[in-house]
């Protein structure tokens, strides 16, 4: 007669097939795409926190006017083309660059028939201009007013907007493009743009004063959860067969 395993035994065994039946339906990029949007979420909402329990009030000030005249704050460091140049790059931030790219993009996905991947975008940057709406109404944050502002503002200061929205569009571009690329190359190439872009229209914006750097910090925290959200939707769509399969997973 077989002597019967111990019980202890039996539960671990009973555990690592549990484990492993879960690890088969999650795989590794899908955790760490959902361990990326915790610590996104939890950044978020420590460094709002921070921000209106005062906490960061002399590392804004002192972060702004590094990037002023000591002689003349008014003053953006380096001559008058790189603050133009700087007026440049936080337009590729804006509603109309944004607006003018994603369209492109959906016509270019409806040509290639892509219907529920282009639904998916459009989707996805379009509740992402509703959360930045709806933030900047709840936290209500002035705009500095250390110096003047180098480009038009409108709303109010937390999150940067033009951030959050740099973030939401070119990393979902990027994923989506490198998802469908093979060479390895081309992928990290694609990816270090999207990231290079997001950073830029950020330091602009701190640059023409119009944001604190918490405000920018901010809209790169909501806007990278939002895209790895977005991504993460669309993996589980496509396992479902419900997105197209050349967009990505």
């Amino acid at each position: 007669m077989t002597a019967r395993a111990p019980l202890h035994l039996h539960l671990w065994h009973r555990f690592s097939a549990s484990l492993s039946s879960v690890g088969e339906r999650l795989e590794l990029g899908t955790v760490t795409l959902l361990l990326l949007l915790a610590s996104a979420t939890w950044g978020f909402i420590e460094l709002s926190d921070a921000v209106f329990d005062g906490k960061t009030v002399e590392t804004d000030r002192a972060l702004l006017l590094a990037l002023r005249s000591s002689a003349d704050p008014a003053d953006p460091l380096g001559p008058g083309w790189l603050e133009e140049m700087g007026r440049d790059v936080t337009a590729l931030g804006g509603v109309a660059v944004l607006v003018l790219l994603i369209l492109a993009v959906t016509v270019f996905m409806a040509l290639r028939r892509l219907w529920h991947a282009a639904a998916l975008l459009l989707a996805a940057v379009g509740s992402g201009i509703l959360v930045s709406t709806v933030l900047k109404a709840v936290f209500e944050r002035p705009r500095p007013d250390l110096v003047p502002h180098g480009s038009y503002v409108a709303t109010a200061s937390f999150p940067s907007g033009h951030s959050m929205m740099a973030a939401v569009v070119y990393l979902t571009l990027g994923a989506l493009l490198a998802r469908v690329e093979p060479d390895l190359r081309v992928k990290i190439f694609v990816l270090s743009a999207a990231v290079l872009l997001t950073m830029l229209v950020g330091i602009s914006r701190v640059y023409l004063g119009v944001h604190w750097p918490t405000d920018v910090l901010a809209g790169w925290t909501v806007g990278a959860g939002w895209a790895l959200l977005v991504w993460l939707t669309a993996r589980a769509l496509q396992r479902q067969g419900r997105i197209e399969t050349d967009t990505g997973g």
